[in-house]
């Protein structure tokens, strides 16, 4: 199998290059690009490979622009530090969403799923949609979370969850009905957890469900205010770099 990677940051390129090599000594990984600029020459004018390993936050942009620019008929993986582009990846032949920092097991899951997803079609004539939906949708996430309270235990539903926050190095529930809870887990532990198209880290602070968001203002220095149902600790602010990522995952319903 004909590999590429996409990554520009040389240190993670080159590990990625030896986790794939030492699991699968019989791939060649043929290229390395480090934007958006050199992956799309490269891919219009050489031969498409049969995977891509792609980071999402390269030198000169997002590696969505390729997908603009070029037509990749290959599978995708990607790998990312930021959990907040799953949807948008998986809307462009994604297969995996890894984040960093990754494990060798994180890359043999991956490379795993790809094989599965070849066999799935060299078996089927004719693919069964709901098992291929299955295969390449990302996971609908925890339905609920245990927590501690008055010397009791309880579980809290997703759905009565209006966001996650962090004080004093705790992470904390805030529900819908203004009852909180501490959660024995980190902020980013809880973000992988949970359905990314439900909820969105507005910050390193914050994790918010879609339903709590009231409305979303501009704010300076191309920062985004957002307001929500009910009252929060701190102003919600989205940076610039993750306006456009946040907006485009309000509208993606």
């Amino acid at each position: 199998m004909n590999i590429i990677i996409v990554e520009d940051e040389l240190k993670t390129a080159r590990s990625l290059e030896n986790i794939i090599l030492g699991l699968k000594p019989g791939d060649k990984i043929t290229g390395q690009y480090q934007s958006v600029e050199s992956t799309v020459a490269a891919l219009s004018e050489g031969p498409m490979p049969d995977l891509i390993f792609m980071d999402i936050q390269l030198a000169d942009g997002l590696c969505f622009e390729i997908f603009k620019q070029v037509k990749i008929t290959c599978p995708v993986v990607f790998c990312t530090a930021y959990d907040e582009y799953s949807l948008e990846a998986f809307k462009s032949n994604g297969v995996d969403y890894v984040l960093k920092p990754f494990s060798k097991q994180d890359i043999q899951d991956a490379l795993r799923k790809v094989d599965e997803l070849k066999n799935f079609f060299q078996q089927k004539a004719i693919p069964d949609l709901g098992d291929l939906l299955s295969k390449l949708s990302p996971p609908s996430g925890k339905t609920s979370f245990l927590v501690f309270k008055n010397q009791k235990y309880k579980t809290v539903s997703i759905e009565d969850i209006a966001f996650f926050y962090v004080r004093h190095d705790a992470t904390w529930i805030m529900c819908f009905d203004k009852q909180q809870y501490t959660v024995n887990q980190s902020l980013d532990q809880v973000t992988q957890s949970v359905s990314s198209l439900q909820f969105f880290r507005l910050n390193r602070q914050y994790l918010v469900n879609f339903k709590a968001i009231k409305e979303v203002e501009p704010y300076f220095l191309r920062k985004l205010y957002v307001k929500l149902v009910i009252e929060t600790p701190d102003k919600l602010l989205v940076n610039k770099e993750k306006s456009h990522s946040f907006l485009s995952w309000m509208e993606d319903r």
